[in-house]
């Protein structure tokens, strides 16, 4: 079944049911352009064989950004850089799609001191974040151009679809939940005008990329904090996207605060499963037709091709071992590799391990991108630290060259 073809509502057709989600690149420099770096990244994953590749993070604001390496698009950006891009991985065979971000909150201090929010509700998270302004009616429907920009450039760009990032908690997501969505207005209160946000950009997205164009959404099935955007608030934004339209919805979890997207904070029993969400998607899939992918856990071949039988999801993504094994999905398409299996690493701070994953699985990115082999020998201490002086670096770096 991973090897099947998928055609999606628009018309358009992928491969294999296998994505490589997105994975934030953290390698652009003070210009915010995609380099060589990654051209020799994507050229890498995307001879294995995946269906459909998904970029890290594009930010549409560089006033607000998730890594001071992040890739930004905004009026002025040069196109030159991404066309090349997305011409290598099209070479392949492979579709690819950008994603597109704003970070909101989840701004850090080496980027502003001044984010923006749906309120102002900061996020404690290692001293990194400023307390975030609530951004006023003209500030929301900059975003909203921002992100319409951002998919009609890309879609010039030659890129073969677009995924708009409503998870993890960022700006998007931000509105979606009432833990950090305070608002008494259109774009506050219910959870019909939370999602008014992202209902609008694919709204708006839809009209000016035409119908035949693939639209997805990342959408959280949970926050997995007291208080915050739920699975009863998921099922409704899902039943509005379907009669909006779209293409494909990807299923995932968590915030900066919660980190499910790394298995942490989950129930021990989800844990020890594989794929943390899909008992979320098999519930939507008996509700909605919408396509659906899954990211996060999937590791044996077994249980995807039983997911994929069973039409519990539609697509598989996979995020980690893209930066486990080189040859990934390889084994997985002709059936060599049956498991992959999660490496082990150290972890000084049993608190907040996510900074040691974090550090790891970046570490991997910038080996690959460089042209050299995977090295999963790093100690504890680089790995807990290898994010926030890596972002020092390409700060002041930035900040003296940009």
């Amino acid at each position: 079944m991973i090897n099947t073809p998928f055609t999606l509502p628009c018309g358009v057709t992928l491969g294999n049911r296998i994505a490589k989600a997105a994975l934030t690149e953290r390698q652009a420099k003070a210009n915010h352009l995609p380099n060589k770096r990654h051209f020799d990244l994507y050229d890498h994953w995307a001879k294995n064989g995946a269906g459909m590749m998904l970029s890290g993070n594009i930010l549409v604001d560089k006033r607000y950004l998730e890594s001071t390496g992040n890739v930004v698009v905004e009026d002025k950006t040069d196109i030159t850089p991404f066309k090349k891009w997305a011409e290598g991985v099209l070479n392949h065979g492979n579709h690819f799609w950008a994603q597109l971000s704003h970070a909101g909150r989840q701004a850090t201090l080496f980027s502003t001191r001044k984010p923006v929010s749906a309120s102002d509700v900061k996020l404690n998270k290692m001293g990194l974040f400023g307390k975030p302004k609530a951004l006023s009616e003209s500030g929301i429907e900059d975003v909203i151009k921002r992100f319409i920009h951002g998919a009609v450039f890309c879609k010039k760009a030659g890129f073969s679809g677009i995924q708009f990032h409503a998870a993890h908690g960022y700006l998007i997501s931000q509105f979606l939940s009432p833990k950090t969505n305070k608002r008494e207005d259109k774009w506050g209160g219910s959870i019909d005008n939370r999602a008014r946000l992202l209902f609008t950009i694919v709204e708006k997205a839809r009209k000016k990329l035409g119908t035949n164009f693939p639209i997805s959404v990342k959408l959280n099935s949970a926050d997995f904090m007291k208080g915050g955007y739920d699975q009863n608030d998921a099922k409704i934004v899902i039943k509005g996207l379907e009669e909006r339209g779209l293409d494909l919805v990807e299923i995932s979890g968590g915030t900066y605060e919660q980190t499910a997207l790394f298995g942490y904070g989950l129930k021990e029993s989800t844990q020890r499963r594989e794929a943390y969400f899909i008992d979320f998607a098999k519930e939507m899939k008996t509700e909605y037709k919408i396509p659906l992918m899954v990211t996060g856990g999937f590791r044996s071949l077994d249980f995807c091709n039983e997911v994929l039988t069973n039409e519990e999801l539609d697509i598989i993504g996979f995020g980690r071992p893209f930066l486990i094994k080189e040859d990934f999905p390889s084994g997985f398409i002709n059936g060599s590799d049956s498991i992959i299996p999660d490496p082990y690493f150290e972890v000084l701070d049993k608190n907040n391990p996510d900074n040691a994953e974090a550090g790891f699985y970046d570490l991997q990115i910038k080996n690959l991108a460089k042209g050299k082999g995977l090295n999963h020998e790093y100690s504890g201490l680089r790995l807990a630290t290898h994010i926030g002086i890596s972002e020092m670096k390409q700060g002041l770096k930035n900040w003296i060259f940009g």
